[in-house]
């Protein structure tokens, strides 16, 4: 490219115009991948956090395949119940103490440990956020209101969060080996704001599942043999 006063610019021509045409068509078909790609993404988004519609039923295993777990979205579009209400999951431990006499230890809670993990964590963990909620979720979603389990899955969440709090507890305290694990959960429901006139009870909700014993199975090293 060539100066007012009839010299040569350092550096040739610019952008795409100094590219050669398969420089071209490879700039304008990655351009078109990355369009695409992002397009396909904001649909599988948008069609997990809107409303049922026939398009998301007959695709949601497709959906949730793609969104999940990577993407997930803790909202909704017109959402009907919005979360208002703070669940911590606790935890506590059956030791076997001297003589054979079972030693409680005091709740952990758990949830807190998850928080105080990604507090101020520019990349946190993915397991820390949604491991243990999803299991508590689960289990929820598969118990009725005596502990009861519906079918399979509700055995099989009692098994993984089972599991789950063990890996999180620890085998054995002080020495001693965990005989038997509890859960419960907390739930508070959010205060509403100074300014509203809404009454709401604050007061926690104690959800608190049976004694289950550990079995060999249960232990993280089992998953290592």
């Amino acid at each position: 490219m060539e100066t007012d006063d009839g010299h040569e610019r350092p550096g040739g021509d610019a952008g795409l115009e100094g590219l050669s045409l398969l420089s071209r068509v490879v700039v304008a078909a990655g351009a078109a991948v990355v369009a695409v790609a992002a397009a396909v993404h904001l649909t599988m988004v948008f069609l997990h956090v809107a409303p049922a519609n026939t398009v998301s039923k007959q695709h949601a295993a497709e959906i949730d395949d793609y969104v999940l777990p990577e993407f997930e979205q803790n909202w909704k579009f017109f959402a009907p119940n919005p979360l208002q209400q703070n669940i911590a999951v606790q935890a506590r431990a059956e030791l076997r103490g001297p003589g054979g006499r079972p030693v409680v230890t005091p709740w952990t809670d758990l949830s807190a440990q998850d928080g105080a993990a990604i507090l101020h964590h520019p990349l946190p963990s993915h397991t820390r956020q949604n491991e243990l909620r999803r299991a508590w979720d689960f289990y929820s979603g598969t118990h009725d209101a005596r502990e009861q389990p519906s079918g399979l899955r509700g055995r099989l969440s009692e098994q993984y969060i089972r599991r789950l709090v063990v890996a999180r507890l620890g085998a054995e305290r002080d020495g001693r080996p965990v005989d038997r694990v509890q859960v419960r959960s907390v739930t508070v429901p959010v205060a509403p704001p100074p300014w509203s006139e809404e009454k709401a009870d604050t007061r926690p909700v104690h959800r608190v599942l049976p004694w289950w014993p550990v079995a060999t199975a249960d232990l993280p090293e089992a998953k290592n043999r």
